[in-house]
Formats: structure tokens, sequence, C-alpha cells
């Protein structure tokens, strides 16, 4: 049980959403009034970033999680277990967290300005240590668009039935 809730330290960049079509059906509940165009480009860049995310979890990319947390990145596990970028980077670094499949439903980007807010449904296949962490999983990540760039402040996971 503690490896499954330390495996979230690794969703942190992991979860990403399959196709973008799901996204769209979404756009009527988002609170930002602006220019539709405008919220759809910037929710399609959010969605591209949680694609590169899954790819760069699927295949141990550290460079990413590096390259796109924040600083001052927290995550919270399933059992509340606070985890850092260097905490990310280090585990994806040591090989010792395997995916076989993460498969996203569910998601829904919300914008506030230069924030995104993304929660999602998550069932994942992998195995970290030899322990099997796989099942499904719902998650909220936080992307804030620093000097032109996205970057993940935040995320949170929950195991679900």
């Amino acid at each position: 049980m503690i490896y499954k809730c330390i495996l979230f330290l690794f969703l942190s960049t992991s979860l990403l959403f399959s196709a973008t079509t799901s996204t769209s059906q979404h756009l009527p509940i988002r609170p930002k009034t602006v220019s539709d165009s405008n919220d759809e480009a910037t929710i399609r860049e959010i969605v591209e970033m949680e694609r590169q995310s899954r790819e760069a979890s699927l295949h141990r990319d550290a460079e990413f999680s590096e390259k796109t947390l924040a600083d001052d990145y927290v995550a919270i596990t399933p059992l509340g277990q606070v985890t850092t970028k260097q905490d990310t980077v280090a585990a994806r670094k040591s090989g010792q967290l395997r995916y076989e499949t993460i498969n996203v439903t569910d998601m829904v980007v919300r914008i506030y300005g230069d924030t995104a807010v993304v929660t999602a449904r998550a069932d994942v296949k992998g195995h970290q240590l030899g322990e099997d962490f796989s099942g499904p999983y719902r998650y909220t990540r936080v992307w804030v668009r620093r000097t032109g760039h996205w970057q993940a402040v935040s995320y949170q996971a929950t195991v679900t039935q």
C-alpha cells in the first residue's frame, strides 16, 4: 500500500488525456468568460502538456519532469504524503517505477487566466519496486503559465473504486 501511494509522486507528471475530443465536450462548464477561441487554444495547450506527460511517464523520461515541474511544485499522494519536484525527478531517474498503461478519461480543463486546473480519472497499470499499483484513480493537476511556458505547480491523487 505504501508503494501504491508513493506511485502518485510519479503520476504527478504522468496522467494524460489520450484524445482531445473529450475535453471539448466539457467546454460549456469552464468558468472563464473571455473569447472562446482563446480558451480553446489554451485548453489544447494543456491537453498537449498532459499528453507529453503521459508519454514521459511511460518512457521514464526524467528530463520532462525537470523541464515542466515548477521549482515549488508540490504533490499530495493518496495517503497524504507530500512530494516535491526533486523527489519526482529522482524517482524517474532510478528506474524503479514502470508503467505498462495509463488511460485517462473524464478530463475537464478549466482556465483561470494564466492558470489551468485539470481534473480526470486514470486507470493505471504498473509496478514500483516489484509491487503492483494498478487501479483506478482521480486526480487534480494545476498548471501555471510562467514566462510563456506551462509548469505544473500542484498535483493531488485519490484512489477510487
